[in-house]
C-alpha cells in the first residue's frame, strides 16, 4: 500500500515535469522547440554555443519562465492549504478561503490599485490585508480561549461579504484604467508574472509547506473525535491554531501574487484523497503535486486557447470547478453525510 502511494506521488512528479515542458513550448510566437532546448541547456551550462536571437531569451526566461514557476508555487500553496483545511474541519467542501482571506486580499489590493501604487505596493497590500482578515475571523471565532469550527466558518463568511461589498464600492468609485486592473486582479491570473515576484514568494510558500508537512501526524489526528486525538497526546488547541496560521500564511502568500483562483484548494486535495487516501504524509505531497500541474495546465490554456486575448485564470478554474463542486454535492447528499 505505502509502496503504491509512492509510485503514485513520482507519477505525479513525471506529469509535472512533462506539463512543465509542454507549457514553456507553448505560445504563439516563432520559436522553435529546438531553440527552447538550445537556451535551457546553455542556461544550466551545458550547451555553450547556443547563438541564439535576442528575443528567444527575453520570451522564454523573462516572460514565459517566472509565470511557469509561478503557477507552480501558487498551484501547491492553494492545494496544500486546501488539504489543510479539509482536514482540520472534516469538511470537503473547506478551503484555503474558507476564512475570508480572498476577500480581505482583494479589498488590499483593490485599494492600493486605486490610490495608484505600483504592482509590489499592491501585492504587498493584499498581503497584509489578507493576513489582517484572518487574525480578524480567528479573533471572532475563539470563544472561552477555545477556536470553535462553526464560528470560524461563519466568521470568514461574514468578513467575506463585508469586504467584497468594500472592494464593490472602491470599484464604484474607480476610474476606468484603475478599474480594469482591479477587475482583472480579481479574476486571477500571471500575466504581470515576473522574478521578483518568484524571489518573494519562494522561499516563502516552500518553507510553509514543509513546515505543514512536519503537522501530518498532528493532522490525521484531527480527522478522528476530539477525545481520540487528546488520547494519543494531541493538544487540539495548540495544533489546530498553529496549523491554521501556517495555512493563512500560505494562502496569502499565494493570493497577493495570482489574485482569486477559485477551486484549486478544493479539487486537488479531494480527488489525490479519492486515490491516495488520507494520510497525510502522502496526501500533503500529492496535493501540492496536483495543484502544480491543474493550475499549470489551467494557465497554459489560459494564455494559448483566444490568441491574443488572454483569459484570466480564475475564470477557468471557476468553469472546472463548479461542476466539480456540483458533483461533490451530489456524491454527500447520496451517501447522507452532513456537510
Amino acid at each position: 500500500m505505502k509502496k503504491n502511494k509512492i509510485i503514485i506521488i513520482e507519477l505525479l512528479f513525471i506529469i509535472l515535469i512533462i506539463v512543465f515542458f509542454i507549457s514553456i513550448f507553448q505560445g504563439y510566437s516563432n520559436i522553435t522547440y529546438k531553440e527552447v532546448i538550445k537556451l535551457l541547456l546553455n542556461k544550466i551550462g551545458f550547451y555553450n554555443n547556443a547563438n541564439l536571437p535576442e528575443y528567444v531569451e527575453t520570451i522564454i526566461i523573462i516572460v514565459r519562465l517566472p509565470r511557469i514557476i509561478l503557477a507552480i508555487l501558487i498551484g501547491a500553496a492553494l492545494a496544500v492549504s486546501g488539504c489543510v483545511m479539509q482536514g482540520i474541519f472534516r469538511n470537503v467542501m473547506a478551503g484555503p478561503y474558507t476564512t475570508g482571506i480572498a476577500s480581505g486580499a482583494s479589498f488590499g489590493a483593490a485599494l492600493f490599485i486605486n490610490f495608484g501604487f505600483s504592482l509590489k505596493f499592491v501585492t504587498a497590500g493584499a498581503f497584509l490585508f489578507s493576513i489582517f482578515t484572518a487574525f480578524f475571523v480567528y479573533l471572532l471565532a475563539v470563544k472561552n480561549s477555545y477556536l470553535q469550527k462553526e464560528r470560524l466558518i461563519l466568521s470568514g463568511m461574514v468578513i467575506s461579504l463585508f469586504f467584497s461589498s468594500l472592494v464593490s464600492f472602491i470599484q464604484y468609485l474607480s476610474s476606468d484604467p484603475n478599474l480594469r486592473e482591479i477587475i482583472f486582479w480579481i479574476m486571477g491570473g500571471f500575466w504581470k508574472a515576473n522574478w521578483h515576484s518568484v524571489k518573494i514568494v519562494l522561499p516563502i510558500i516552500l518553507i510553509l509547506i514543509i513546515l505543514l508537512n512536519t503537522y501530518y501526524r498532528e493532522l490525521n489526528a484531527l480527522l478522528l473525535s476530539e477525545e481520540e486525538a487528546k488520547s494519543l497526546g494531541i493538544n487540539c488547541k495548540k495544533v489546530r491554531m498553529i496549523i491554521l496560521i501556517f495555512s493563512s500564511l500560505l494562502t496569502a502568500s499565494a493570493v497577493s501574487v495570482s489574485g482569486i483562483i477559485a477551486f484549486i484548494g478544493l479539487i486537488c486535495p479531494h480527488i489525490m484523497r479519492l486515490i491516495i487516501g488520507s494520510d497525510n504524509k502522502y496526501l500533503l505531497i500529492a496535493s501540492a503535486l496536483a495543484g502544480s500541474i491543474l493550475l499549470l495546465i489551467t494557465d497554459t490554456l489560459s494564455r494559448s486557447i483566444v490568441y491574443p486575448v488572454e483569459i484570466p485564470v480564475g475564470i477557468l478554474t471557476s468553469l472546472l470547478g463548479v461542476p466539480f463542486f456540483i458533483f461533490l454535492l451530489k456524491r454527500h447528499k447520496k451517501s447522507n453525510q452532513i456537510l
